[in-house]
């Protein structure tokens, strides 16, 4: 049976809020102001976040990694593919949560470390006051704001979960760490941080797996709240396949021997099935195995490779279970059909530190267990990026591009999409607004905040077209870049401006900006102003 498609004045009168609050810009309502059978009648929003994934990885995306509940999304959403994201944990967080560009919000760079902090301004290393999050603009607007995951945009209170508007919150308010023991972190000094709602927690050393907590308490906030009236914002953000390469024996299992092939076949065969599915033009060439990398046959520690890969794999294979529970949960609550559920990684696959990764215990034991600690470093994360290049930390499009999928049964019509329409992580904070049916704030608690940034996303599910961005930026750590419809100029850091038409060349393989000096210098023009107006 076809889906119903609603016109905004139609989403309008189905959401109970009739047809006069299109006379309100936006038609959206005043924070504050809706009645419970108002609130009662706007859709619930579940967002996913993968960290540290690449673009080809889960299974909806060319990937070989069994993702049956990603992939089960995509069967019966949208599966976006010029969606973009910030290029490293922070900034796409801080960019996600407030609509803003990462600097205008506070995070340009990296999380502010208690014992390090750095001078106000756009690269403080937490929210600012002149940015509001998604939990504290819908919470206000009748919602329940529920979050299970990884924080890493303030590490100190009052800049925690509950500080921005979440009711509830369990998880890893910094980044990286060991997913069975809390205790044995990365390094002396490094302290992390779990916390339960605004209180410090130290899980058991025994029956603990980072993921499944994640993936727990998600499921017991849905249950918890779900059955009420009042709808619910649900903000999951795993750490996993984030390093340390920690997974559970019985998901290792599944994938050792998978990766005996090397990364050189794994990037073609990606490569064919992202062209089978539509994800790709066959006129973008697949990018060369990146130079730092060696080819797989001169590998010695081919067996070594092989597992490292394979927990990786297993990583994702266990945040799949996890989203699986999830939305069998949703589902047993009868809010399948008016749920929206959103799936994106925080940045391209990580190259760090190394071709063949870092092994920072350095005891002898493979990766996997609560003793070791490696990444799986570039040679394979250049797999994972398939088929662009460059990885997190650059803007190139192998550190920028996302698979991003959404399902909203209620109201997105044609099953099994695919739509090529630009966006961005900012996006997502004007299309929860949409949602809502309440407006961005220009104050919050008697504080100017930055206009937002962001398009909304809701005529996209809806089957139609929207006018998208005039252009998006980025910057980090020196690497920068901006795309303005096909033409994107990037450069790494200290290094010179390149030209692609991503129409014609999104592995950005054939650097134009020789041949278009004019073009360069327009679109350069256009990042030194937005430079200059967020506090790059």
């Amino acid at each position: 049976m076809d889906r119903p498609r609603y016109s905004r004045r139609d989403f309008l009168t189905t959401m109970g809020l009739g047809t006069a609050a299109l006379a309100t810009p936006g038609w959206v309502r005043a924070l504050g102001q809706f009645t419970t059978t108002e609130a009662a009648n706007r859709p619930n929003i579940i967002l996913i976040m993968a960290d540290d994934m690449g673009f080809s990885d889960v299974g909806c995306y060319g990937g070989e990694i069994h993702t049956p509940n990603i992939d089960g999304l995509a069967a019966d959403g949208i599966r976006f593919t010029n969606f973009y994201n910030a290029a490293r944990c922070c900034p796409t967080r801080a960019a996600l949560l407030t609509g803003l560009y990462p600097h205008q919000a506070g995070i340009g760079g990296m999380v502010s470390r208690p014992d390090n902090p750095k001078p106000p301004g756009p690269y403080q290393g937490y929210l600012n006051d002149q940015c509001v999050t998604i939990a504290e603009v819908l919470r206000g607007a009748g919602y329940h704001t529920l979050m299970s995951g990884k924080w890493h945009v303030g590490e100190s209170k009052p800049h925690w979960p509950l500080d921005r508007g979440f009711e509830r919150y369990f998880g890893l308010i910094n980044g990286a760490a060991n997913y069975f023991d809390f205790t044995k972190g990365k390094a002396p000094g490094r302290k992390r941080v779990i916390a339960i709602d605004d209180q410090p927690y130290v899980p058991p050393k025994e029956g603990f797996y980072l993921t499944d907590a994640i993936s727990e308490y998600a499921v017991n906030y849905l249950a918890e709240y779900g059955h009420q009236d009042q709808p619910f914002f649900l903000y999951v953000s795993y750490t996993a396949p984030h390093w340390p390469l920690h997974a559970l024996p019985e998901d290792i299992e599944k994938y050792r021997g998978t990766y005996r092939k090397g990364w050189d076949t794994l990037r073609k065969e990606r490569y064919e099935r992202l062209l089978e599915l539509g994800l790709i033009d066959r006129k973008w060439s697949l990018s060369d195995r990146d130079a730092e990398v060696p080819p797989w046959q001169s590998i010695e520690n081919k067996a070594e490779m092989d597992l490292k890969m394979a927990v990786y794999a297993a990583q994702i294979d266990r945040m799949d279970q996890g989203i699986g529970r999830i939305l069998r949960t949703l589902r047993s609550l009868g809010k399948e059909q008016d749920t929206l559920v959103l799936f994106l990684s925080d940045n391209g696959g990580c190259h760090e530190d190394s071709p063949l990764g870092f092994d920072l215990r350095n005891n002898g034991l493979p990766p996997g267990g609560v003793d070791s600690f490696m990444s799986y470093g570039s040679a394979w994360a250049n797999a994972s990026n398939t088929p662009f290049r460059l990885f997190k930390h650059w803007v190139h499009e192998g550190g920028i591009a996302t698979p991003f999928v959404a399902r909203w049964p209620a109201v997105i019509k044609q099953r099994g999409q695919i739509d090529h329409q630009g966006g961005h992580v900012i996006d997502l904070m004007a299309t929860c607004c949409d949602l809502a049916g309440v407006p961005y704030p220009e104050t919050y608690q008697g504080r100017d905040i930055h206009p937002l940034e962001g398009k909304s996303l809701l005529p996209i599910l809806q089957g139609e077209q929207r006018q998208g961005h005039d252009a998006l930026y980025w910057e980090h750590e020196g690497n920068r870049a901006v795309r303005r419809g096909r033409w994107k100029l990037v450069s790494v850091e200290n290094g010179a401006w390149e030209l692609y038409d991503l129409e014609a060349d999104r592995t950005e393989l054939h650097d134009l900006a020789g041949e278009q000096p004019e073009l360069v210098k327009e679109l350069l023009a256009m990042y030194n102003a937005w430079a200059r107006r967020c506090g790059v």
